[in-house]
């Protein structure tokens, strides 16, 4: 009998193993790459939802990457809106890995991290390839896990001369304020509404906790040349929204164009957001098979759901770091 052997990575390795920002990036963007020359597969995620009265649902992402990672994957998190009231994240993450090549499980890690990690990255290399390079003002709405990490990644390669964020509760907002401000070392602006946070910012992200869909982002404050980044799990935008952008580019159409949730859901129902007027997949940008910005005065728009790409590669790179600083358990499987 074949021996098979889990590595099982928990929250305290995943710190433990401190991934730098230029790490995490690169993770990330060598997973694009290797998306926009088919080297992976990838399905649409699924949504398991709970007991009626609770609110939230669990996201199921699977997919596979090759090359040096080859590796397929399968992400369930749990999305729920009221776990602050309990002291708890809003989203909790398991990720599982397993052999391609006879379907023998390699990995089970928390995801928690990952999830948040990852979604920042997209977040940085969507408006990396996206956004006018000179960009210097970031408009930030939302505070939850992965907040965080997008404006930590999008400061790592903008460094921005303003960083504003809202979030709905004011205890929220400004304890995110104050984490940021240590982390990041520069002042970071807390506003009271939504205009005085997004209005002629050079980069928006709208990653709020809507619990039904609520046109609060209103298309006039976009300036000419801005990057919007819409993700919340419920649209905070009007329809006009898509009208002003000269490029939309999402992660994954598969995914955009199913699902229950999501920020442009209803664009997509509608057909304002089709195969038609997509301009790519940010992978293929990435690999070069699509251009990405051309010129200073573009309008362009990135949508991401989440790929369980992201969440594989990153998982990677985590196994291989802790295996260098001997962090995490081996566990015997069969």
């Amino acid at each position: 009998m074949t021996a098979v052997y889990i590595d099982y990575l928990n929250r305290f390795d995943i710190e433990e193993c401190a991934l730098s920002n230029d790490e995490i990036l690169q993770a990330i963007e060598e997973s694009l790459a290797m998306q926009g020359n088919a080297e992976t597969s990838i399905e649409p995620r699924t949504h398991i939802h709970p007991r009626a009265g609770v609110e939230g649902h669990f996201n199921v992402l699977r997919g596979w990457i090759g090359g040096e990672i080859d590796s397929a994957g399968t992400k369930v998190v749990g999305d729920f809106v009221d776990n602050y009231k309990t002291g708890r994240p809003s989203e909790y993450g398991l990720l599982t890995l397993f052999d391609p090549r006879h379907g023998a499980p390699k990995a089970i890690l928390d995801a928690t991290g990952i999830t948040e990690m990852r979604t920042g990255a997209m977040s940085a290399l969507g408006a990396k390839y996206l956004a006018n390079p000179k960009s210097k003002v970031l408009g930030h709405i939302g505070a939850r896990g992965t907040a965080y990490w997008n404006v930590r990644l999008l400061n790592h390669l903008f460094d921005f001369d303003e960083i504003r964020i809202h979030s709905r509760r004011p205890e929220s907002r400004n304890a995110f304020a104050e984490q940021l401000e240590q982390d990041l070392g520069r002042k970071v602006t807390v506003t009271e509404d939504w205009q005085s946070c997004l209005e002629d910012a050079d980069i928006i992200v709208e990653a709020s906790r809507l619990s039904e869909p609520q046109p609060i982002f209103k298309t006039e404050w976009v300036k000419k040349g801005a990057l919007v980044i819409p993700y919340g799990t419920m649209s905070a935008v009007e329809l006009s929204l898509t009208d002003i952008m000269d490029k939309m580019v999402v992660d994954d159409w598969g995914q955009a164009r199913a699902g229950d949730f999501g920020s442009l859901r209803a664009h997509v129902n509608n057909g304002q957001l089709s195969e038609e007027t997509l301009h790519a997949e940010l992978g293929q940008i990435v690999a070069g098979v699509k251009a990405g910005r051309e010129a200073e005065d573009e309008t362009n728009l990135f949508w991401h759901r989440g790929l369980s790409l992201s969440d594989i590669a990153l998982g990677h790179a985590l196994l291989k770091k802790a295996k260098s600083i001997n962090a995490g358990q081996r566990l015997r499987f069969y």
